[in-house]
């Protein structure tokens, strides 16, 4: 089986070749890093990481036989979020944007250049839209991305908004995040401060199942203080409900393409 720090070879990005090019020997390298056999038994996934899986690793025979050869790391035959986390993470270097047509059994790779300082996730980095603030790079998430009306509950989908920053930080753990959570001036102000808190709360913990450890964050609820836009119209109010997400002392103009 094996082992987590085999996982990667620095920031070298892997990149899927056309569908029509010719079958080959699988490269060395990354690719030959990890077992894309389906095995001699159908894998059946358990624990807290399965709901983090992408559906392609979490609803395929394939799938779930490369998660459970390559990323079972304890042995206990239950997927944890961490395992999820890195098991997503080798599978989209290789299958890129091609992860619903990846073809199992011919699986083929070619590592192209490094970018500097982005790692795998310079071009998904860019698509957060950063603007610099005196705190750092802040981009924004608004409510309707993340969020049931009026919960913190995360909407099916929403933690895919954050894999590509969660692996940002994760290659470069010295970033330490502020998570800010705002609210339109419906209701009462006790009841948008603690809505306000929990979203950043719940934003915090799906980068811990993603991952990233906790104590790099600071979270705070801003209640319906700093509005962005006026709340007396729809699309205003829109814009207010929104949690901000900041890489503290880092420039902005380092994510853009």
């Amino acid at each position: 089986m094996k082992t987590i720090n085999r996982m990667m070879l620095g920031a070298a990005t892997l990149t899927m070749l056309a569908a029509s090019a010719p079958a080959m020997a699988q490269p060395r390298g990354e690719l030959g890093r990890w077992d894309w056999s389906a095995g001699d038994r159908p894998y059946r996934l358990a624990g807290r990481g399965v709901p983090i899986l992408y559906p392609e690793l979490r609803t395929t025979m394939r799938g779930r036989a490369f998660v459970m050869r390559n990323f079972d790391f304890n042995h206990d035959g239950r997927v944890a979020p961490r395992e999820a986390a890195a098991a997503n993470r080798a599978f989209a270097d290789v299958a890129g944007d091609r992860r619903d047509r990846f073809d199992w059994d011919h699986p083929q790779a070619v590592i192209v250049t490094p970018v500097a300082g982005g790692g795998f996730y310079r071009g998904a980095m860019a698509d957060y839209h950063f603007r610099q603030t005196a705190e750092g790079a802040r981009m924004t998430l608004q409510e309707d991305v993340l969020f049931r009306t009026d919960s913190a509950e995360l909407r099916p989908g929403a933690v895919d908004k954050l894999r590509a920053l969660a692996g940002y930080l994760k290659d470069n753990e010295g970033v330490r995040v502020s998570i800010d959570g705002y609210t339109d001036s419906r209701g009462t102000d006790a009841h948008n401060q603690t809505l306000s808190e929990r979203r950043a709360e719940s934003v915090r913990d799906a980068f811990d199942d993603l991952g990233v450890t906790e104590a790099r964050f600071r979270v705070r609820g801003h209640g319906e203080s700093d509005p962005v836009a006026s709340n007396a119209t729809d699309g205003g109010m829109r814009q207010n409900r929104r949690v901000e997400v900041t890489l503290l002392g880092q420039r902005a103009d380092s994510f853009a393409r």
